[in-house]
This record gives C-alpha cells, structure tokens and sequence, in this order.
C-alpha cells in the first residue's frame, strides 16, 4: 500500500480524540470558527424541477445561479428507491476490506483521476482532508473503464448504470434550462459542453468518523472544475457554500439533488 488512506488513520484515531497533526487545518480555516453566523442564516434556494411553468422554473433557475451558483432541486425524476441503492452500494464498497478496496485503487503513476484513492496533495507539506474517494466515468460508453467499477457488492455495476441513465436526463433539462436563463438556444450549452459525448464522472467521497471535526475537513475550500455537479447528499449534516463574506450550511432535504454551476459554465 503506497500510504494509509483515511479510513485506516480514522480507526487508528478514534480512541486517541486526537488526529495527526497533517490533518489539523490552520486556524482560520477550522470548521469550529467558519460555520458562526450572527442574525438570520440564509438558505440555499430549492426549486421544484417538475413546474410545468417553464418561464417560471428557468426565472427561478437562473436567480439561483445568478445569486448563489448553487441550489436544490425536487421532483427531479430520479426515483427515491434508486437514490437510495446508489448510496446503499458505494455504502457497502467502503465497508469491504482495505485489501479488496486496493484492488481498484488509481495507479500511483496515472494521469487519470479514475479508481480508488484519498485526496492527498502532493506538497508533503500541505494539510491532507480528511476522505476517501471511488471516482469513475459513468458515461458514455465507450469512455468506461471497468477496472475501476467495484464487483462487490454484486449490484454495484447495475444500480450505477441505472443511475446514469436518469442522471443524463436531469443534466439535459438542467442545461436547457440554463441555456434559455441565459437568452441562448436551448440546446447551447450542452452543445458546447460535448452535446451527446459529454462526460459523466460519478465520484463517492467517504468521510470516517473523526475524533475532532472541530480541527479538520473532509473537503477544503473549492469550486468545481466540471459544467455541472449533480450531488446527491444524505442526512449528515456538512456541507457549506460561501456567500457574501459567511459561511452557509446546506439544509438536507430528502431526495433532493443539489446542483452547482461548475467553473466551465462560469
């Protein structure tokens, strides 16, 4: 094994209440001190996908990207059963042996972002966060590379291609109606994205349990490099967008996506 991945340090750490020290964020940055609000905290806007009012939905869709970048949406389409086997499945994945989870790990030596892995930077002297990942291309097809699919638990491959399928058709009606927010074609954006051959990457982050989420994070502040990111939280609670100088907390709402305009769009 090239190094410890997170789940390993996590079951080291727990009975310690203490994490090692490359895991410690700078103070500044500690969810302790970014997550306080003083006054009314607002909330991430939630759209309802299924609105036969068109002009209303694309209105509502493009505020929400205009003024957050972010949103959720319900009524999108995906059936609740699904969502909850995709969680089931890549659930399963992290609870099989750290032996078998190596087995589709991403080669030290790849350009790819596919397999296995824990998000550690390369400067040695950066702080790592605290997760573990399975990240794999979904679609289309002759752009899936297998060897990074998990065969345990046996549904796996079944539940995520199910996935997909649905997935492409919320992330059409998602880019049409950005395309009509913002005066174009509806077909423009996806058009410019890659139309039929654009690429859906699924990626699974797992966070163990921590001894002091008071002293690191699973994720460090980013923005995301794709057109769109389509998440599909569960009820822990987490993640946070930066809006107007604080920090705000993603209200879970089930079965709700939530879906971030990515730097290619922006």
């Amino acid at each position: 094994m090239e190094f410890e991945r997170v789940q390993t340090v996590a079951s080291l750490s727990f009975d310690k209440e203490t994490i090692p020290e490359e895991f410690i964020r700078p103070e500044k940055e500690q969810p302790a001190r970014t997550a306080s609000h003083h006054g009314p905290v607002p909330e991430i806007p939630a759209v309802d996908l299924g609105d036969p009012d068109q002009e209303n939905l694309v209105r509502l869709i493009a505020e929400a990207s205009k003024e957050w970048g972010i949103f959720q949406v319900v009524n999108h389409g995906i059936p609740s059963e699904l969502i909850s086997k995709l969680q089931d499945v890549g659930k399963k994945f992290f609870e099989l042996s750290q032996e078998e989870k190596e087995l589709i790990a991403k080669p030290p030596d790849s350009k790819s972002i596919e397999g296995y892995g824990s998000k550690l930077q390369n400067n040695t002297q950066a702080r790592k966060s605290w997760v573990d990942h399975l990240f794999h291309k979904i679609w289309p097809p002759p752009s899936i590379n297998y060897k990074f699919w998990p065969t345990n638990p046996p549904s796996y491959r079944e539940v995520n291609e199910e996935y997909a399928k649905y997935l492409r058709e919320v992330a059409d009606k998602l880019l049409t109606t950005l395309s009509l927010g913002l005066g174009l074609e509806g077909n423009a954006l996806k058009e410019g994205a890659g139309g039929e051959e654009i690429e859906f990457m699924l990626k699974i982050n797992y966070y163990p349990p921590c001894p002091r989420p008071d002293l690191t994070l699973g994720v460090v502040a980013h923005t995301d490099l794709s057109a769109l990111t389509i998440l599909v939280p569960n009820e822990v609670p987490g993640l946070q967008i930066f809006k107007d100088e604080k920090w705000v907390e993603a209200k879970y709402i089930p079965n709700a996506l939530i879906i971030h305009i990515g730097d290619q769009i922006e």
